[in-house]
């Protein structure tokens, strides 16, 4: 029988699936299911975060309107399980074809995932995505892979 950090490790990694499922199908109902009510995002578009459920979900409900289909990949994705807390760090990609017919392979971003065990369910109580910069130009750098 496997241990409980392992079958917490696999449910955390079926709600990693659930969130990109739910950005590719611009699903904001599932998505809600996903994160605490409480959570706090570093997101990579202003401001420096977004507090609480309702502004988590704008900022999605924003991204998404850029979209006529959008996908979403996670690469690398490591994590460390604890009784009532885990997080997690790897590669995201948000791509896809927009508004205006144009396909974009988008870009790859950092990102962290921090979960909180709430009446038995991980939910997303953090997460940030960055960018990596250029110290000299002051400017992203958006052209890396992992």
């Amino acid at each position: 029988m496997p241990a409980q950090r392992e079958m917490d490790e696999a449910e955390i990694r079926r709600r990693v699936v659930e969130i990109v499922e739910g950005i590719r199908a611009k699903d904001l109902d599932a998505l809600k299911r996903l994160y605490a009510p409480d959570v706090v995002s570093f997101d990579v578009e202003p401001p420096l975060q977004h507090a609480g459920i309702a502004a988590k979900l704008k900022n999605w409900a924003t991204a998404f309107t850029f979209f006529e289909d959008v996908d979403y990949e996670v690469r690398d994705l490591t994590l460390t399980v604890g009784d009532e807390v885990a997080f997690g760090h790897g590669f995201g990609r948000l791509s896809g074809t927009l508004k205006n017919g144009t396909a974009t392979n988008g870009m790859w971003v950092r990102a962290t995932f921090c979960f909180r065990k709430i009446d038995g369910d991980w939910l997303i109580a953090h997460d940030q995505v960055s960018v990596p910069f250029d110290i000299a130009s002051g400017r992203g750098v958006t052209d890396l892979e992992p």
